[in-house]
């Protein structure tokens, strides 16, 4: 508003080439002015001009600035023309007020940014160089010297891009490829580098890690792209580089209106929903407002977890944590018909697979008739899904949990095949950090200054993230058909040993220097490759590009319901040896030996 009048005054003394204004047009400016100040004043409310914060002023501010500029003079021009038909009112006039409140408004604005933002000293804080000058580089350096001006001191840019090396990024150069950290490091004394590079893939972050390494410089790195879309974090939260972010896979790209417009106001049932897949699953749902959220889970404290964060985060969300056990059928069946679940997310099960070969009743129990109980109500109560959350290990399988989950996953085909409900298997590889698995125990082993345990040298394993598991999941619910397998797409596999290189490297030691390597032998059921399809599963792509179909194999229900039986008796009487039949007639490609793994786990008690 300050700037209205002088700009209409301006006007005319500029229309005047700065010479006084003849008294008559004078006169018809002062009349005007009046006019032009409600005007101008009611256009710059109207377009929000005064909802702009100047301290953070930047192109979208000087667009609107324009937009309330352009249409404010037409708007003064049309008012001009109305009381004094443009008598004594030079038409060039309009043109010079336009462009003098132009200059006024955006100059200030951008005067006061640049007041604010000039106390930043190339003196102060610790020297940062930062690697990738693309726009998570710019936001970063401007963001750093807006909020941390004496913490950090951004002396230099280094980018890979040929045509970014000469140039400046908010006054700092970019002086090189990011190949030449050391040099920096050493021309510039840098304590710190950056990396900002959000969607940069575990090939490219290995690489800067590894230079950064070389360079003996502390590096930090920013949040992925999946971490700053979920707005978890934002491009200021700077942190270590994890195992993650060198194993990591692309963001998955999902159809969240296709997964909202399901999902959303549905009552879902999540089993399992304090373990690893079942907390994330459990967020992920969160996040398209079920109707009535349902948490299933035997660990009380597990359980305790996620239900303080869920309501902390998700305030609005019904959610009915229930404390019980998947093998207790009268706790599951009050479960479905208090709640009558829609949409059942079957994530509970044993999981960890020396352990489990000394345990083959609990195993069974839990992972087969747990996994049926589930499955039969959900039948029973007519829900809409049933997605059981498989492994695999339950591909030819060698150990026990595996032939669990095999049986688990044909008994789920074969209510899929007499039913009119969707019963849909998604199976997948190890998920990073999850509970049990090698990571966590790594970091420890690693923390205790070693030696970190390997089973074998050539042992690999197909990794992906639990937001991936989980988000892959929810879109394989949502295309699902009945019966089908869904394979999520794990990538290359990846050797154990090699995972234990980077661990190390990642905690600032060195592999077989600092922190010795160590290979055991192979455990009790483990296998050295994992495998994702059995040789008869014909598999075909999706439309989603990391989601595959596995056509599965013909179930006869007449032997899966005597293997049943079988298993049932012999879970009751603790028999073995009826475990292991039953296992293997309703898993021909099953090739363990429950028998000698209890006889091994009981030669070790009695020890």
């Amino acid at each position: 508003m300050f700037w209205i009048p002088i700009a209409w005054l301006a006007a005319y003394w500029l229309r005047y080439n700065l010479d006084s204004v003849p008294d008559v047009f004078l006169e018809s400016c002062l009349a005007l002015l009046p006019y032009v100040f409600v005007v101008q004043a009611l256009v710059n409310f109207a377009v929000g001009m005064h909802r702009g914060e100047w301290r953070f002023a930047s192109m979208p501010d000087l667009v609107q600035i324009i937009k309330a500029v352009m249409f404010g003079t037409a708007c003064v021009a049309f008012v001009a023309f109305v009381v004094t038909r443009l008598n004594f009112v030079p038409r060039s006039v309009f043109i010079l007020y336009a462009f003098v409140l132009l200059t006024g408004m955006a100059g200030s604005r951008l005067a006061y940014r640049y007041f604010k933002d000039k106390h930043f000293s190339k003196n102060a804080g610790r020297k940062v160089v930062i690697l990738g000058a693309g726009a998570a580089g710019e936001q970063l350096v401007r963001d750093l010297r807006r909020h941390y001006s004496n913490v950090y001191n951004v002396v230099a840019f280094l980018d890979d891009d040929d045509k970014k090396i000469g140039r400046q990024v908010h006054g700092v150069p970019v002086s090189a490829s990011c190949d030449v950290v050391a040099d920096t490091v050493e021309k510039w004394g840098v304590e710190l580098a950056l990396i900002a590079m959000p969607s940069a893939s575990d090939e490219e972050m290995q690489r800067l890690v590894s230079i950064c390494r070389d360079a003996k410089v502390e590096y930090k790195t920013l949040p992925g792209v999946h971490e700053l879309l979920s707005g978890k974090v934002s491009l200021t939260d700077l942190r270590k580089v994890k195992i993650e972010d060198l194993l990591g896979r692309e963001p998955v790209s999902l159809d969240w209106h296709r997964i909202k417009s399901t999902l959303a106001d549905s009552v879902i049932l999540i089993t399992g929903a304090g373990g690893s897949i079942g907390s994330e699953l459990s967020r992920q749902l969160s996040a398209v407002k079920p109707k009535q959220l349902i948490l299933f889970d035997q660990s009380e404290y597990n359980l305790y977890s996620i239900d303080f964060e869920l309501k902390e985060r998700f305030p609005d969300i019904d959610i009915r944590p229930v404390l019980g056990d998947i093998t207790d059928e009268i706790a599951l069946r009050y479960v479905f018909e208090t709640y009558k679940p829609q949409q059942v997310f079957h994530a509970a099960a044993y999981k960890h697979v020396p352990l489990l070969e000394g345990q083959v009743r609990e195993a069974v129990k839990n992972n087969v008739f747990g996994t049926k109980n589930v499955a039969d109500l959900a039948l029973e109560f007519d829900c809409d899904k049933f997605v059981l959350i498989s492994t695999d290990k339950a591909v030819n399988p060698t150990s026990l949990m595996g032939v669990c989950k095999r049986s688990a996953e044909i008994y789920c085909q074969m209510l899929a095949a007499k039913s009119e409900g969707k019963f849909i298997t998604v199976r997948f590889g190890n998920v990073l950090g999850s509970a049990g698995s090698v990571v966590p125990r790594f970091q420890q082993q690693i923390q205790a200054g070693g030696p970190v345990t390997v089973t074998h040298p050539d042992m690999t394993r197909y990794f992906m993230t639990i937001t991936e598991a989980s988000q892959l999941i929810l879109e394989a619910s949502v295309v699902g058909h009945d019966g089908h397998i869904y394979v999520l797409d794990m990538g290359e596999p990846i050797k154990i040993v090699e995972l234990a290189e980077q661990m190390i490297t990642l905690s600032g030691k060195q592999p077989n220097k600092d922190i010795q390597i160590e290979f055991t032998g192979l455990r009790p059921g483990e296998k050295l490759e994992e495998e994702l399809f059995h040789c008869d599963e014909n598999v075909t792509d999706t439309k989603h590009e990391k989601l595959l179909l596995a056509h599965t194999r013909k179930v006869k229900e007449e032997v899966v319901l005597s293997s049943l039986e079988l298993l049932l008796d012999g879970v009751n009487t603790n028999q073995v040896v009826k475990i292991d039949c039953g296992l293997n007639t309703i898993v021909p490609e099953y090739t363990g030996d429950c028998t000698a793994a209890a006889e091994s786990k009981h030669k070790g008690m009695i020890a």
